[in-house]
């Protein structure tokens, strides 16, 4: 298995007994973040709201690579909380504070404690492309410019 390192600032407000994200299981793809709100504080998320979640982290990712945010499927499932930008792409150039666009998507209020896995991080590599303004008509193919459920429901 490849490994990349990825350098983790722990932010002024992190609580220090966390882990640093961490794969829950030898064949994770996703390391899970936590909230880092302040012990003993929660988040309210009422139906229909998005929020910024502090991980009280920053990185620095290689060039090369971003860092995806993923939703945890546990949290999707069991409650109307998902990751809106899903996945939301952590730059390599980007050193602020980690935060997760959470939004309920649910009928009732959900509550995000302190320490609560939010989130799980995903690193991949980046392809840029150059793109270019085509000089003749694009290649036919058999879907053409149909989208949106042009192929079908079943």
């Amino acid at each position: 298995m490849n490994q990349v390192q990825v350098k983790v600032q722990k932010l002024p407000h992190y609580d220090g007994s966390f882990p640093l994200p961490a794969y829950e299981t030898t064949g994770a793809a996703g390391a899970d973040v936590r909230a880092s709100l302040g012990t003993g504080e929660k988040l309210v998320i009422k139906p229909g709201e998005r929020v910024l979640v502090p991980t009280g982290l920053a990185m620095e990712i290689p060039h090369g690579y971003e860092v995806q945010v993923r939703p945890r499927s546990g949290l999707s499932f069991k409650t109307g909380l998902m990751v809106l930008n899903s996945p939301g792409t952590i730059d390599s150039d980007y050193r602020g504070e980690v935060k997760v666009i959470l939004g309920n998507l649910g009928t009732k209020e959900e509550v995000i404690s302190h320490g609560d896995r939010v989130a799980q991080l995903v690193l991949a590599p980046v392809t840029q492309a150059h793109y270019v303004v085509a000089e003749s008509d694009l290649s036919e193919t058999a879907r053409g410019a149909g989208g949106f459920g042009s192929t079908g429901r079943s």
